[in-house]
């Protein structure tokens, strides 16, 4: 064999081997296309898409830094205390159309860290679920709605209840069931040294009351108007909230009648409350306000009775916009209570600074 004829043998096998390694080569199957997070605007800003739904989900919370500080007169002298404690909130929010309209369900997350507590404690704030007007779970009902400040005492609610709401641009009404048992008003005590203010408890496990709101905008200017009605201790409770747009702020009026100690008001018989909120510059705002009780605490656990004292409260409340996300607020209020001999007066208040996303 000559050298030509080896060089010719050797090309041929390469050529074969090459061939068969051709035909069995590895082809990498294509990626599947990836799902990226969608924006959904159908229910507001902050909305996505959970991937492979058509369901629309928002998170958000607060983280929240706060001092409390009371001054409050005493028999034996002023006495001045404060506490700090600090709050994690975590809410989630989903919402879907359906052939029933929206559904929808919130849930709201709150944990403490107080030196009150060893380890802090953490609860449910809100839980509940929407389809169409309808409402149902554990929730702040209409009576926690109140003045923008911090110095008013209008009533609030957090239980479980059952509703329908109606709602247009400048037109809402709805009604709701409550499950009162072993609740309160949740009216705080106009002071520290308050021993007149009495919060009891409110009937056994077939405590039920019923609250219906009805409120309008009127250009710039709007009303609600709230009842609430315990079955229980049969007593209930009226409030009217007017606010408007006026010069260069917000005027806010709020009255409440309350029957008898009853789980939706019971700090006073009467009370009347107003304030105006300034924004002075695009980020601070003031507000000053002022409350006035007549017939005002309990006369527990003798009768349900309110008493014959009158109290009012006053006072300020600063808010600052730090930045996007990051907020200032500072309150101090005074308040004093008369009647038969008694003054029972303090000052009380709070510095916040609170990161929301």
């Amino acid at each position: 064999m000559n050298i030509k004829s080896l060089i010719l043998g050797s090309a041929a096998a390469l050529a074969v081997v090459s061939g068969a390694q051709a035909a069995d080569a590895i082809v990498a199957a294509e990626p599947e296309p990836m799902e990226y997070v969608r924006v959904c605007d159908a229910f507001g800003t902050g909305y996505f898409y959970i991937p492979g739904t058509e369901t629309c989900l928002k998170i958000g919370g607060y983280v929240r830094a706060q001092i409390d500080m009371s001054n409050w007169d005493r028999p034996v002298g002023d006495e001045f205390d404060w506490n700090m404690f600090t709050r994690g909130a975590l809410r989630v929010s989903a919402k879907n159309d359906s052939e029933i309209g929206t559904i929808g369900s919130y849930i709201s997350l709150l944990a403490n860290g107080d030196s009150d507590y060893v380890n802090g404690n953490a609860y449910v704030e809100e839980a509940y679920i929407t389809a169409g007007g309808f409402k149902i779970g554990y929730m702040y009902n209409y009576w926690d709605a109140a003045l923008s400040g911090e110095t008013d005492l209008l009533g609030s609610n957090r239980l479980n209840a059952i509703g329908y709401e109606y709602a247009s641009d400048a037109f809402t009404a709805g009604i709701f069931v409550d499950e009162l048992t072993a609740n309160f008003a949740g009216n705080n005590r106009l002071n520290p040294a308050d021993v007149f203010q009495a919060i009891p408890a409110y009937g056994g496990n077939d405590n039920i009351g019923i609250e219906a709101q009805v409120a309008a905008k009127f250009g710039v200017a709007s009303v609600a108007l709230l009842g609430g009605y315990d079955f229980a201790t049969e007593d209930g409770a009226v409030r009217l909230i007017a606010t408007a747009d006026l010069g260069p702020g917000k005027l806010g009026i709020a009255g409440i009648y309350s029957s008898g100690a009853n789980a939706y008001y019971d700090m006073a018989e009467w009370t009347i409350a107003a304030e105006y909120a300034v924004s002075v510059t695009e980020k601070l705002k003031l507000t000053p306000a002022f409350q006035y009780f007549w017939n005002y605490g309990l006369d527990l656990p003798a009768t349900s009775d309110f008493l014959d004292l009158e109290a009012w409260k006053a006072g300020v409340t600063v808010d600052y916009a730090i930045a996007d996300g990051l907020a200032l607020k500072t309150t101090v209020n005074y308040s004093d209570i008369d009647g038969d001999g008694i003054d029972n007066d303090a000052w009380t208040g709070f510095v916040r600074l609170q990161r929301s996303f």
